[in-house]
């Protein structure tokens, strides 16, 4: 019992814990984002909201690519609010705090002197530090 104990208690777990418990939570955000507010626009748009309904037929097997189309519709509308609503504003978020500490943006390259620097020191490194 007191090896489940201290692995119960262990940080790596209970932040699992919490982090699963924010990702339902969150999922319902993106999903009603998705279904109440995304999805009725792209139905003013093309003039349909559920295409579920749109389906073909050989030799008596219903192929129901309506279905397919909602899912990926939901993928996509999905897929744009995480990245533009989280992705997007974090990546910014962290951008300004490296400008702020005098460090390059992540999407900044590297000058070509900063990359030969950086490969000569881990050549370096992997020689026991000899230049």
């Amino acid at each position: 019992m007191q090896g489940f104990k201290k692995f119960i208690l262990r940080g790596n777990v209970l932040d699992l814990a919490v982090a699963f418990v924010m990702g339902a939570a969150f999922t319902a955000v993106i999903t009603s984002l998705v279904e109440d507010l995304l999805t009725p626009l792209v139905a003013a748009i093309f003039g349909k909201q559920d295409f579920s309904a749109l389906t073909f037929t050989i030799n008596h097997s219903i192929f129901r690519y309506g279905a397919f189309i909602n899912a990926l519709i939901s993928f996509v509308l999905i897929a744009a609010a995480l990245y533009f609503f989280v992705v997007a504003p974090i990546n910014a978020y962290n951008d300004h705090k490296r400008r702020r500490a005098g460090l390059p943006a992540a999407d900044e390259p590297l000058t070509e002197v900063e990359l030969l620097t950086q490969m000569r020191d881990l050549m370096a490194a992997d020689r026991g530090g000899q230049l």
